[in-house]
């Protein structure tokens, strides 16, 4: 495989869907807690580290988790195939895993536990609050939503006092302007399934995170959505969730 060097904003990462090149991008947090470790792995997969624990949210092909380490936690959005993948759960999976999902999800996933919109969990050290997600307009259909309200959750993930946001798939809605003290967000932007950028600079201005990382973006133009965020104060940072293999 042909290494690809690629440069954003400091971080250097080479092509496959290996995980070297998705370690190499690894993003640290201090919290009062201790450090937080995020790993972005593919569109919308990640890896959390922190006290001893992993945390995945959305594992799902065609990420590679063979060589990661496996899940204390998993956090599932949706039900969708790049969000709700069981035989990647059940790679990643060991005695005691334990899996926090929609409702809708749950049908499907049955050894998770139901967590739905506006409810809060405590697991180990952190605080889960499960925010909504889901479309105003777009839709495969007139009439019909891609992701409708109330079936699939964003998640926001409090550490050592500090707050992660994770989108999931959803448009600029009120309930992600409202959100407060978010110090990492994750925000997806891809048509037609969610919002283009400008529409996601448009909610992350709205609650003003420290830090925004673009995630579940393919075919986007991030240059509107870097654009857009120029002199908020909101630092950006752009990682490759779309490596190239040869």
């Amino acid at each position: 495989m042909k290494l690809l060097a690629l440069f954003f904003f400091g971080v250097i990462f080479s092509g496959g869907i290996s995980v070297s090149r998705a370690q190499a991008q690894t993003q640290t947090f201090e919290t009062s807690g201790g450090v937080v470790k995020i790993t972005p792995i593919y569109h919308a997969s990640l890896l959390i580290e922190a006290g001893g624990k992993n945390i995945y949210v959305d594992p799902a092909k065609p990420a590679n988790f063979s060589n990661l380490p496996v899940a204390d936690l998993i956090l599932i959005t949706d039900i969708h195939g790049d969000h709700m993948d069981p035989g990647s759960i059940s790679q990643i999976s060991k005695s005691g895993t334990e899996i926090f999902a929609p409702p809708a999800v749950v049908k499907t996933v049955s050894t998770a536990q139901p967590i739905s919109n506006g409810e809060t969990k405590t697991w180990n050290d952190w605080t889960i609050e499960a925010i909504p997600m889901y479309n105003i307009q777009r839709g495969p259909s007139p009439g019909q939503l891609y992701h409708t309200k109330g079936r699939g959750n964003g998640y926001v993930l409090t550490y050592g006092g500090k707050r992660f946001y994770f989108s999931g798939d959803t448009e600029n809605i009120p309930e992600m302007r409202a959100l407060k003290n978010i110090y990492v967000a994750f925000v997806c932007m891809n048509l037609p399934y969610t919002m283009p950028p400008d529409e996601a600079a448009q909610a992350v201005k709205a609650f003003h995170p420290q830090i925004v990382i673009p995630y579940h973006y393919r075919g986007s133009d991030l240059n509107l959505f870097k654009n857009d965020l120029q002199g908020t104060g909101i630092e950006m940072r752009l990682l490759d969730w779309y490596p190239t293999a040869d």
